[in-house]
């Protein structure tokens, strides 16, 4: 087996049908933690950032109009504790209209849990992804060359990976090792050299949330979820809180070439956040972040059946270091910022043709989770298929206007 690759286990069962709010949204300790949502409020037209408490989830954008601004407090949690605003609905009553009814705007229903942040996101922060785009990039996008170079790589790379730290000298003389053989590559590069891969996964709104219908394009032939912690960050570069991320990644065209990512990434409906942000207080924190293991599962409508772990333990970059690359001196991002951190999660197990690997099918429905953050799902289609992402900033400006919150 490639270093680092995590396990992964696959089943088939026809009589598996996959259900979106199976299992439910909140973390173990329910609603112990500060949790904010997003939600569409149809009696006023609009979102709304919202406080989840054990009682249900209630508007609170009389106090802060965005999530956004909330995130600029001084004290998140303790500012979401102190909110105010109208009980819409419990929580699985939320989540069941949700998975009814995900684009109706008549309906109260949950949506991605950040608006005015950019989504960006962290790559090549685990040995085993560094793994898998080299396979990528050496395959041409060709799914069925994979096999062979993931073994021819298990021998040349050997070892275990996982404790290689980016930009040290230890990395710098895997380096010179590589390139004396001619093994060198660009995700070698941003995978144990000092400069992060950090790229703008989504435009602020354009985000999917929980219970909702994720992309894939039409045209790929190989493409998988990348389940991930996403930071919430503030613009002055405080992390105030966490959330959970699928960060659909067609492998097929970042393999053809690199100068493809922004086709690869970034298209109708491929980026989840959700189901809350989980704000930093007495009950989690950045210790938290680093230490969880994110859960993964994948379930066809065939009765295909995906499970997977990624341990952000075994991340090669801090989450403090990732944030430090993101924004400082030389980047400002004015609304804050999600980032997600990566994935070691890399499915590789042949789903359809040997040696062909994973890739998603419509209807696909795929649960992220981690014990502190809850339970991300959503369904796979193309993005083409997909609601049109039709509700951007002019709009969000205009209905908060129209509702006097501005």
């Amino acid at each position: 087996m490639t270093p680092g690759i995590p396990t992964t286990t696959t089943s088939h069962d026809p009589g598996t049908a996959p259900d979106l709010a199976a299992g439910g949204l909140l973390p173990e300790d329910g609603t112990a933690g500060s949790l904010l949502a997003r939600v569409w409020n149809p009696d006023a037209d609009g979102p709304s950032p919202a406080a989840v408490r054990a009682d249900g989830v209630y508007d609170i954008s009389g106090d802060f109009s965005t999530v956004s601004l909330l995130c600029e407090e001084k004290d998140p949690a303790a500012a979401l504790a102190q909110a105010a605003g109208p009980r819409i609905a419990g929580v699985d009553e939320l989540l069941a209209q949700t998975v009814r009814s995900p684009d109706d705007p008549r309906v109260a229903r949950f949506l991605a849990p950040t608006d005015l942040q950019p989504v960006k996101a962290a790559g090549v922060t685990f040995a085993a992804s560094m793994v898998e785009r080299l396979i990528e990039e050496r395959a041409k996008g060709d799914p069925g060359a994979a096999a062979g170079i993931r073994a021819e790589l298990a021998e040349v790379l050997g070892g275990d990976l996982r404790s290689l730290r980016p930009g040290t000298p230890e990395a710098a003389e895997v380096k010179r090792r590589l390139v004396a053989r001619g093994d060198w590559s660009q995700y070698l590069e941003v995978g144990i050299g000092p400069d992060a891969e950090i790229f703008t996964k989504a435009l602020p709104l354009s985000a999917v949330g929980p219970a909702g219908r994720a992309g894939v394009l039409r045209e790929s032939r190989w493409n998988n979820p990348e389940p991930e912690v996403g930071l919430v960050v503030s613009s002055r570069g405080e992390i105030v809180g966490a959330t959970l991320g699928n960060d659909v990644n067609l492998r097929d065209y970042e393999g053809r070439s690199a100068l493809l990512l922004p086709k690869a990434k970034d298209n109708n409906a491929s980026c989840v956040l959700g189901p809350f942000v989980r704000l930093f207080d007495a009950t989690f924190g950045l210790d938290q972040v680093r230490s969880t293991t994110v859960s993964m599962e994948v379930a066809g409508a065939d009765g295909y059946l995906l499970r997977g772990t990624s341990s952000q333990a075994e991340s090669s970059r801090t989450p403090e270091d990732l944030v430090r690359q993101l924004m400082g001196e030389h980047h400002q991002y004015p609304d804050g910022v999600v980032l997600l951190l990566g994935t070691m999660f890399a499915p590789v197990s042949d789903r359809d043709e040997p040696g062909r690997g994973f890739t998603h099918r419509p209807g696909d429905v795929v649960r992220i989770s981690t014990p502190e953050l809850g339970t991300l799902a959503h369904e796979v289609r193309h993005s083409q298929e997909c609601a049109p992402w039709a509700y951007g900033v002019r709009a969000l400006m205009s209905g908060l206007a129209r509702r006097g919150l501005l």
